[in-house]
């Protein structure tokens, strides 16, 4: 029997309303109060290197954080700009107005009657009646997202060339988890074939600010022009797409897997399984999201999906003069009335345990294993069904396969899907209520950082993944910091549900199940196995000599993770963008029946193929 390949996590990084992934900083600031204070300084320094000029004492640091009232740098919640439709009349007589002659329609309405007044300017009566789109203003019922850090804008970090706002985040985390390896990506690439790279990574909605979809759909509308970038950029696997052609340079399997809320554990799995069938030696996992413009906000809020003002106020009791705590807006398994909106950008990076040990790479854990279920015939397209119980019973199940029933009865956690929405809060509690059950788990700690972070959509299980690493990194659990109390509907049953931050001990941590549930019944969780699991796999495996030798390796690519780190909070570590860097054409191809050679690099074409046994030549 083959050996399967284990894949390792390497290397992370990312931006979400926290902050920075690598280096754990973004789970840093969710767990702050907990975190002793030579922690808490140099978290408040990873934030001053994001959000650039201005006050710098920590309270502003906190308080232009984590979710929060959106800000003007979005747009302005009091005053979002739309086309009041209307229609006019004539009163007995045709309606007039002027207008510069440019501005006429091609094809001029059947009522209007047109008479120069100028060489610039006609007169136009218009003799029936009239439709006509009136600029105005209205405030936006919902007024909480989670947003990156106040001042931090990706896109002034490099050429960004009117790059739509979640791609700019795409390089800025592609970069983030590079560096964090410790590893120049050279010595990386030298080590492996140009197609044993794979890349996935994408967004949910796609690119629908007003430098992708958004401005393609809404410029003619407006009466603007439609770019020639509008399209191409807009599409949902453009983050992967970016990364191979500007940070990379890879020639490797790629793609975006979408599942909606669940996309980034679909991609993971993926990754997953290119490592464990040793189709690729490297894998970037990743998702990336801006969702947060009124258009697609509006869209949430028409579903009744998203934390209103006026349902928060009722929440509280408070009167309709009085304003929430937008801090809170998030609340899950409690009394809650929404999700909130967040952007975020996360990306991880897996290697093959034996290319691992042979560059000395840290290890973060693995992933061993993520299951997609669907919900099978549904009522209502959002609404919760019974594929997560698939998926979560059989991450469980697997983690057992590795760890033995005591092992999954201690020392686990769930990083839960936790919207802040009435649905989820009694569905997905029910779920790890029977799961845990099923399992003889007593008592099993539940965490939904969304109360800190909100809902970023397709790369919400990448915020779910980096905060677990940083729990066991910190040895801090977090709690779910905005609520009162669990509803009374919610079930408590083997769960252990928790406002305040609690302390685990890393050593002992063994696994942690990472759960999603996206609208259409898109339900994924994944097995995450933890540092010291992943060690204690490692040296089933591999000799003492083996051991010894990946931490020596070891020591010197922890010294570089620091001075990256180190560097990226003073901001003197450029991001990797390579624009029109090493292209390749026909003339660098080479090609015969055994191998193809693209530059300098080798790809080997064998004959390998799972159907030996119906060969027929």
């Amino acid at each position: 029997m083959s050996r399967v390949r284990l894949p390792v996590i390497v290397g992370f990084g990312g931006i979400n309303a926290a902050g920075r992934a690598s280096g754990h900083h973004a789970f840093a600031r969710m767990a702050y109060p907990a975190l002793p204070e030579a922690d808490r300084a140099r978290t408040r320094a990873a934030l001053v290197g994001l959000m650039g000029a201005g006050p710098r004492d920590e309270q502003y640091l906190l308080d232009h954080t984590l979710v929060r009232r959106i800000e003007s740098s979005h747009f302005d919640v009091d005053a979002v700009p739309w086309n009041q439709r209307l229609t006019a009349l004539p009163n007995g007589a045709p309606a007039s107005f002027e207008i510069a002659r440019k501005h006429l329609p091609e094809h001029l309405p059947p009522h209007w009657s047109i008479s120069p007044v100028s060489v610039t300017h006609v007169k136009v009566e218009v003799s029936a009646e009239q439709d006509f789109l009136l600029p105005t203003q209205r405030s936006f019922e919902v007024k909480s997202a989670g947003m990156l850090p106040t001042g931090f804008d990706p896109g002034k970090l490099y050429p960004s060339r009117n790059h739509p706002r979640g791609l700019q985040m795409t390089v800025f985390a592609a970069s983030d988890a590079l560096g964090s390896i410790g590893i120049d990506w050279q010595d990386i690439a030298a080590r492996v074939a140009p197609d044993e790279v794979s890349v996935y990574a994408g967004s949910a909605m796609g690119q629908l600010d007003g430098a992708g979809a958004g401005g393609m759909l809404k410029s003619r509308y407006n009466g603007q022009r439609v770019t020639s970038k509008y399209c191409p950029l807009s599409f949902a696997e453009m983050p992967a797409d970016f990364i191979n052609a500007y940070v990379l340079g890879s020639m490797g399997s790629t793609g975006a897997s979408l599942g909606a809320c669940a996309s980034f554990l679909y991609n993971l799995r993926h990754g997953i399984d290119d490592i464990r069938s040793g189709r690729a030696r490297v894998a970037f996992v990743g998702a990336a999201e801006a969702p947060v413009v009124p258009e697609v906000m509006e869209g949430y809020a028409a579903m009744g999906a998203l934390a209103t003002e006026k349902g928060l106020r009722q929440l509280d009791g408070l009167a309709d003069d009085q304003e929430p705590d937008y801090r809170r807006a998030c609340r899950p398994f409690a009394d809650n009335c929404g999700f909130t909106i967040a952007e975020s950008a996360q990306m991880v990076v897996l290697f093959d345990d034996e290319l691992a040990m042979q560059l000395g790479a840290s290890m973060f854990g693995a992933p061993t294993e993520v299951f997609v279920n669907a919900d099978g015939h549904k009522k209502s397209i959002s609404g919760p069904g019974v594929g997560n119980y698939i998926t979560m019973a059989r991450a469980l199940a697997a983690a057992r396969g590795i760890l033995g029933e005591k092992g999954v009865r201690e020392g686990g956690l769930v990083m839960a899907h936790g919207t802040g929405t009435p649905q989820n809060r009694v569905s997905e509690a029910a779920i790890l209520s029977q799961t845990a059950k099923a399992f003889g788990v007593e008592s099993w700690p539940v965490a939904a950082v969304k109360c800190f972070l909100g809902h970023s959509i397709g790369a919400a299980a990448g915020d779910q993944l980096s905060a677990t690493l940083g729990a066991w990194h910190h040895g801090v659990l977090p709690g779910i910091a905005t609520i009162d109390a669990i509803a009374g509907d919610v079930v408590q049953d083997h769960l252990s549900f928790s406002r305040e931050h609690r302390a685990v001990d890393p050593e002992a941590q063994r696994y942690a199940i990472i759960n999603s549930k996206g609208f259409g019944g898109n339900n994924a969780s994944a097995a995450v196995m933890s540092p010291a699991t992943t060690r204690a796999m490692l040296k089933v495996r591999y000799s003492k000599d083996e051991w010894r030798a990946w931490e020596q390796a070891n020591e010197a690519v922890r010294a570089r993770q620091f001075e990256f780190d180190d560097a990226m909070t003073a901001g003197k570590a450029p991001l990797i963008y390579k624009f029109d860097h090493g292209v390749l054409g026909d003339a660098d191809v080479r090609l015969d029946a055994t191998a193809i050679a693209v530059g300098d690099r080798r790809i080997e074409l064998n004959d390998d193929t799972p159907y030996g046994d119906m060969r027929i030549g």
